[in-house]
């Protein structure tokens, strides 16, 4: 068992590496639209945050108001590169067969993109029926706000602070803490930046792992640690 009543998986980046695919897409919007931005600052910046509110970020930012086809255009895009281009985290395969106990995932992407790219790289299977958008609940309520997380945990009737949560956006940290749940870090997908582990940190994170591989290790280590105590 891993010591925590339930463990919420986020899953762009942290169980297929697809938000390096979404900052190549962006970042060439963008850049046609009159906002350079290379792909490395659309991952420091963005990751974790819903492209919707990526261009309200920047509109606040440079006052002036970006294309509303700029959205339709990139949901399009970026379906079609990810259902030919996305992969599973190195790994995480492993990680989910030693982990024990209940599990889900809350992600800011829409359930029909969490679905294709579970189903296209084998992992559906480890979380289906508990995979759940934080669109479905309202646009106003995705990441950084916790809602997600607290619906997560509320599907189990487990308290929050038996969670335990794998993020690997600063926005997403922000968003299991304030869900009042443990959070570990992860820098292992293609978007990594040098400073990434540090701002998880800074965020909120416990811990921070490069390896899917050690995921069971580390969260037995942390749920032996507060048992300590």
């Amino acid at each position: 068992m891993s010591g925590f009543d339930l463990t919420l998986f986020d899953c762009d980046g942290v169980l297929v590496d697809s938000e390096i695919i979404a900052a190549k897409v962006e970042s060439k919007l963008l850049t046609e639209a009159g906002y350079p931005i290379s792909v490395e600052e659309m991952g420091e910046r963005f990751a974790g945050m819903t492209w919707k509110n990526i261009l309200l970020s920047i509109e606040k930012e440079i006052d002036i108001p970006l294309s509303a086809s700029l959205i339709d255009k990139s949901e399009q895009l970026l379906d079609q590169k990810l259902a030919r281009e996305v992969k599973a985290i190195e790994g995480v395969q492993y990680a989910l067969a030693r982990l024990a106990g209940p599990r889900c995932i809350c992600s800011n992407s829409s359930s029909h993109r969490l679905d294709m790219m579970l189903t296209k790289v084998g992992l559906k299977e480890f979380f289906a029926p508990h995979i759940y958008s934080a669109k479905d609940l309202g646009a106003d309520r995705v990441k950084p706000k916790p809602d997600i997380f607290l619906h997560g945990a509320q599907q189990f009737n487990v308290s929050p602070s038996k969670c335990i949560v794998i993020e690997d956006s600063v926005h997403g940290v922000h968003a299991a803490r304030e869900a009042g749940m443990r959070v570990i870090g992860f820098t292992g997908a293609s978007h990594t930046y040098p400073s990434h582990a540090d701002r998880l940190t800074d965020a909120g994170a416990e811990t921070v792992i490069a390896r899917m591989q050690d995921l069971p290790g580390v969260i037995a280590a942390m749920a032996e640690w507060e048992g300590a105590f």
